[in-house]
């Protein structure tokens, strides 16, 4: 039988590699500032999309998964920068980066065909 692919619990296990990825980061100024914003927008899609599941109509369903959509691409820039900076080493961000890049891709597809069909 042909396993249904689970968005929510993909969301829910980005968000947890990205709560264990933040306490890797330093312990610093700069560290803290993008742990928490980091925190915060890698965090989010997995609510928001949740919510997107019991939207009342496809405009409410368009509006949750859109702020999907950017709070991911908010976390891409968040860890690109800190891939940049760097601060912490690549085997640690690269993982998280890479599983950001597929959801930004799932959730663009997402939003385009939402707005198609409507």
């Amino acid at each position: 039988m042909e396993r249904k692919y689970d968005l929510q619990q993909r969301l829910m296990s980005f968000s947890v590699m990205v709560l264990n990825f933040v306490d890797c980061l330093p312990n610093s100024y700069v560290g803290n500032y993008f742990g928490n914003q980091l925190i915060r927008s890698g965090t989010s899609p997995a609510l928001n999309y949740a919510e997107s599941q019991a939207a009342v109509s496809s405009k409410d369903f368009l509006n949750k998964v859109s702020i999907c959509l950017k709070e991911l691409r908010e976390s891409q820039v968040n860890l690109n920068i800190i891939k940049m900076k760097p601060l912490v080493d690549f085997e640690k961000i690269e993982p998280v980066l890479n599983e950001c890049d597929q959801l930004v891709a799932i959730f663009t597809t997402i939003v385009k065909n939402k707005k198609n069909n409507m």
